[in-house]
C-alpha cells in the first residue's frame, strides 16, 4: 500500500477516507489497540484454574471463523495431509441459529473477578432459551445462572468498570465481553478463547434480548425470506422439473450466486456430502441439499457478525440498521435513507426482502465485496486534481526501453509493449531507433540480441493508443542513433501519421515556466535534441543508456564540458519537432538556475539521481520545480528489474522511468502513486515540493515543521481465496496468511505493520487492529 509522498498530503493519499474520532460499536478505540505479532509463542497452555490460582495468560490465539465441535479441553490435531476442505467435524456459523446450538452445546470462558484473578468456567445456554448457567462453581446451582429477562445490555470489547479498571493489558479486545444484568446492573465480565467465540455469543445473547419472547418463531420466520430465495433458484434452474440439480449444475448454480466462491472449492464440498452413497439419488441434490450446502459455504461468519452487530433483529438490515453501519463503520456523512434504500434494492437478491426494504446476509455480502465498498476512494478513480499547473509540478508515468517484453539481453521487442504500456497509463515512452534496412529504422536495445520493431510500426500504434488512459499529453522520449537520412525517414513517420496530434509549435522565449497538461490536451510531444533555430544542420551530443555505468556517470558528472562525449548529426527535420522537451545535459544545479530555460530538460540515470537526492536534496527538489527530469535504470539492470521510485519521487522527480514488462512490488508501488488521480498517467506533487519558497528535505527523519504527524488505522477483518503453498497438490495443504501493509515516502514516514499469521487455513479470518502514524484515515477493509 503507497500513502503518498511524506503521507502528510491529502491530495497525494492512494487509500482515501473519511476520518473517525470515535470507535465503532464493539471496536477498540485507537488507544487500546491488541496486537499480538510474536507467531511463535505456544498457545496450548491454560489460561487459569478453576481454584482461582493464577498462571501466566498469553494473548488467545486469533483461530479460523471454523466452530469445532470437541470435548471440552481437547484439541484435535489438524493434518496438512487430511483430503477435506474443511474439517468433518467443522461448521460454520452460517445464521442465529447456529449461534444459538453453539451456545448450547456450551463454550470454556474465562471469568474476570474483581480480585484480578481469571477462573475458567464452562458457560452454557439453557436448551429452552430462558438461562444462562456456568460450572464448576462454589455457588448453589441455582444462583450458577442469569435469566435472559434479567439482562440488560450486552458490551463488546473491555468495556465495563472491571475491564477498565483492570491493570492487566494482556486480555485481548476482540475476545472480551460482558453481560450487565439485574436491577443493580451487575456486570459479568468474560474473555473468550477466540474472537470468533466471542462474537457467537454477543450475537446470540442479542438477538434473545430483542426477541425474548417466542423466540425460535422469530428465527424461524427471519430465516424464511433466504429459505424461499434459495429455493425458487434452485427451480429456475432445474429446467426438467425433476426436483434435482446434478453436480455441474449446483456449481454453475452456486457460482452464479456468489462469485467469491471458488469451484474447485464447490466440487470438493459436494464430495463431502456423501451424495455418491445414496444410490437412488447418485450425484444428485435436492432443493434441501442445496439450501444446505450454499448457506454452509456463501455465509463468512465474520461478515454475518458484523451484519449482526448492526442489526435490530440479527438476520437482516433495515434502513435504519443500514444508515447506522455506513455511518459508524464506514465512515459516510450525509447518508440518507433514500441512499440506504437504493443499496438494498441493488444488492438484496430476494424479491421479498427488496419490497421490505430487509438486506440480508447474501446481499450484504455482495454490498461489501462490491466496488462501492473497495478501501480505494471511488472519487479517485477519475481526474480529480488540478491540471493547469505547469508540466513540472506533476510526477508523470513513464516507462524505460518500452518495447521490451523481457529482458535487455536477449529478449522479445513488440508493438504490444508500447500498447500495454499505453493502456496502463504510461505517459512518457522511449524509442531506441536505429539503422534500417531499406531505410526504414528500427527500435531495439542496441548491441544486444533482443530482436527488433519497426519505427513506422510503433507510431501507428501510438497514434491509435495515444489518448486511451486519458486525453493528457504523451511524451516520446528518442533514443537517436541513426543517419542524417533515417532520422529524415523517422521525421516523415511522425508527421504523416501522427498529423495534428503531434506538437511542435515552439515556446516563447520569454516564457518563466512549463505549460500545464491541459495545455496539450490530445497532443504528443518529442524529447530529443534540437539544433539551434538559425541552424540548417549539426553536432549533437548522443545519448545512449544503454552503454552508460556508474563508474561512467561518476566520471560524466566531474565533467562540466557540454560538448564531450559521442557526437550525432542531427537532422534539422527531426530537430524541428521537439519544442517544449528539448533534451540537454546535466551540468550542476548552479549552471541549471543560472541558463537552462524551462523548456529543457535533462536524463539522470539511477545512480546519479540517487548520489544527487542523497547529497543535494534541497537543491535538486528546487531544481524539479521548474525543470523536468527523467529518471532511468542503470545499464547494469539487464535482467530488467527496477529500482524504488519512491526515492527519486521524494526529490521531485516527475519521469521516474522503470521497466513495464518487470512486475512486482516496485511497479505495484508505481499503480498505487498514479492510481489516485484516475490513472490519467499525471499526479499532482505535494504543494510543499511546488511552492516557490518552501523547506524540505527528501532524506529528513524528523517530523516537519509546521505539520502534525497523522496515525492510519486499519482494521483486518478478514480475506478469502488465498493460493495455495508453492508446489503443494490439489488436495490437503493449508496456507498460513497474513497481512502486511507497508507505508512509503521519506524515511521518517516509512513503516510495515503485519497482523498475526493465521496457521494452516486458506481463508484469513482474524481481526486485528494496525496503527500506522502519519495519515489520518479510518477504514474498513474486507
Amino acid at each position: 500500500m503507497e500513502v503518498g509522498v511524506n503521507g502528510h498530503t491529502d491530495e497525494q493519499s492512494s487509500v482515501n477516507g473519511e476520518s473517525s474520532g470515535t470507535s465503532s460499536p464493539g471496536t477498540p478505540g485507537g488507544d487500546e489497540v491488541f496486537l499480538n505479532f510474536d507467531n511463535n509463542r505456544n498457545h496450548a497452555e491454560e489460561v487459569g484454574s478453576s481454584n482461582g490460582v493464577n498462571r501466566p495468560l498469553r494473548p488467545m490465539p486469533r483461530r479460523s471463523s471454523l466452530i469445532k465441535d470437541r470435548p471440552v479441553g481437547l484439541r484435535p490435531v489438524r493434518k496438512k495431509t487430511v483430503s477435506f476442505s474443511s474439517m468433518p467435524s467443522e461448521k460454520t456459523i452460517a445464521n442465529i441459529q447456529d449461534c444459538l446450538n453453539y451456545m448450547q452445546n456450551g463454550s470454556e470462558l474465562m471469568k474476570v473477578r474483581q480480585n484480578g484473578r481469571h477462573y475458567q468456567r464452562m458457560f452454557s445456554l439453557d436448551f429452552d432459551l430462558m438461562q444462562i448457567r456456568w460450572h464448576p462453581t462454589s455457588k448453589k446451582p441455582h444462583k450458577a445462572r442469569i435469566l435472559i429477562e434479567d439482562i440488560k445490555e450486552i458490551r463488546s470489547g473491555k468495556n465495563s468498570d472491571l475491564f477498565r479498571s483492570s491493570s492487566s493489558d494482556i486480555l485481548p479486545e476482540e475476545c472480551s465481553f460482558s453481560i450487565v444484568f439485574g436491577e443493580r446492573y451487575e456486570s459479568l465480565d468474560l474473555v473468550a478463547s477466540t474472537p470468533d467465540e466471542a462474537h457467537i455469543w454477543v450475537t446470540g445473547l442479542a438477538c434473545l434480548l430483542s426477541n425474548n419472547k417466542d423466540s425460535g418463531e422469530i428465527l424461524d420466520r427471519q430465516q424464511a425470506t433466504r429459505d424461499k430465495w434459495l429455493r425458487e433458484v434452485f427451480e429456475a434452474a432445474d429446467l426438467r422439473n425433476s426436483g434435482h440439480l446434478d453436480k455441474m449444475e449446483v456449481t454453475d448454480l452456486i457460482k452464479s450466486l456468489s462469485s467469491h466462491i471458488n469451484p474447485s472449492k464447490i466440487q470438493q464440498k459436494l464430495k463431502e456430502t456423501g451424495l455418491d452413497k445414496r444410490e437412488e439419488k447418485r450425484g444428485r441434490l435436492t432443493s434441501e441439499d442445496f439450501v444446505r450446502i450454499f448457506k454452509e459455504m456463501a455465509t463468512r461468519p465474520e461478515i454475518y457478525f458484523l451484519l449482526a452487530r448492526y442489526s435490530s433483529n440479527s438476520e437482516y438490515m433495515t434502513t435504519d440498521d443500514l444508515l447506522l453501519f455506513l455511518e459508524a463503520e464506514q465512515g459516510l456523512t450525509r447518508v440518507t435513507k433514500d441512499e440506504c434504500l437504493d443499496i438494498i434494492k441493488r444488492f438484496e437478491p430476494s424479491k421479498e426482502g427488496r419490497k421490505r426494504g430487509q438486506l440480508g446476509i447474501d446481499g450484504f455480502t455482495a454490498y461489501l465485496l462490491s466496488k462501492e465498498c473497495d478501501l480505494f476512494d471511488p472519487e479517485h478513480q477519475k481526474v480529480c486534481q488540478d491540471m493547469t499547473q505547469p508540466l513540472s509540478h506533476y510526477f508523470i508515468a513513464s516507462s524505460h526501453n518500452t518495447y521490451l517484453l523481457e529482458d535487455q539481453l536477449r529478449g522479445p521487442s513488440s508493438v504490444d509493449a508500447y500498447i500495454r504500456s499505453l493502456k496502463k497509463g504510461c505517459k512518457c515512452l522511449e524509442l531506441d531507433c536505429w539503422d534500417g534496412p531499406n531505410d526504414d529504422p528500427l527500435i531495439y536495445h542496441g548491441h544486444t540480441l533482443t530482436t527488433k520493431i519497426t519505427f513506422k510500426s510503433v507510431i501507428e500504434a501510438i497514434n491509435e493508443y495515444a489518448f486511451v488512459a486519458s486525453s493528457y499529453p504523451v511524451i516520446l522520449s528518442i533514443e537517436n542513433h541513426c543517419s542524417l537520412k533515417q532520422q529524415q525517414a523517422m521525421a516523415q513517420h511522425m508527421q504523416t501519421i501522427l498529423g495534428d496530434k503531434l506538437y511542435i509549435e515552439q515556446p516563447d522565449e520569454n516564457a518563466d515556466c512549463l505549460p500545464s497538461p491541459t495545455h496539450f490536451i490530445n497532443k504528443i510531444l518529442v524529447k530529443n535534441k534540437k539544433l539551434p533555430s538559425d541552424t540548417s544542420e549539426g553536432y549533437v551530443s548522443e545519448e545512449d543508456e544503454g552503454s552508460e555505468s556508474s563508474a561512467e556517470n561518476k566520471k560524466k558528472l566531474n565533467n562540466k564540458k557540454e560538448g564531450s562525449g559521442k557526437k550525432l548529426k542531427l537532422a534539422k527535420e527531426l530537430s524541428d519537432l521537439v519544442s517544449w522537451c528539448k533534451s540537454v545535459r546535466f551540468v550542476d544545479f548552479h549552471t541549471s538556475a543560472e541558463k537552462q530555460n524551462p523548456w529543457e530538460m535533462c536524463s539522470f540515470n539511477e545512480s546519479l539521481s540517487v548520489k544527487l537526492a542523497n547529497n543535494n536534496s534541497e537543491e535538486f527538489i528546487n531544481y524539479n520545480k521548474l525543470f523536468l527530469s527523467r529518471i532511468y535504470p542503470n545499464g547494469t539492470r539487464v535482467d530488467s528489474s527496477n529500482y524504488n521510485p519512491q526515492d527519486l519521487w521524494n526529490s521531485g522527480c516527475q519521469m521516474v522511468a522503470l521497466n513495464y514488462q518487470t512486475s512486482g512490488q516496485m511497479m505495484d508501488l508505481y499503480t498505487g502513486r498514479f492510481n489516485q488521480n484516475g490513472n490519467c498517467g499525471y499526479v499532482l506533487k505535494p504543494s510543499i515540493m511546488r511552492d516557490e519558497i518552501s523547506y524540505f528535505s527528501a532524506t529528513t527523519r524528523d517530523a516537519i515543521p509546521g505539520i502534525s504527524p497523522q496515525i492510519l488505522h486499519v482494521k483486518i477483518i478478514s480475506g478469502h481465496q488465498f493460493p495455495k503453498p508453492k508446489g503443494s497438490g490439489a488436495k490437503g495443504d493449508y496456507t498460513d496468511p497474513y497481512v502486511a501493509i507497508e507505508v512509503f515516502g521519506i524515511p521518517s514516514d516509512c513503516a510495515e505493520e503485519r497482523t498475526k499469521t493465521v496457521q494452516h487455513n486458506g481463508l484469513l479470518v482474524l481481526k486485528s487492529y494496525l496503527n500506522i502514524i502519519h495519515t489520518d484515515i479510518y477504514r474498513t477493509v474486507k
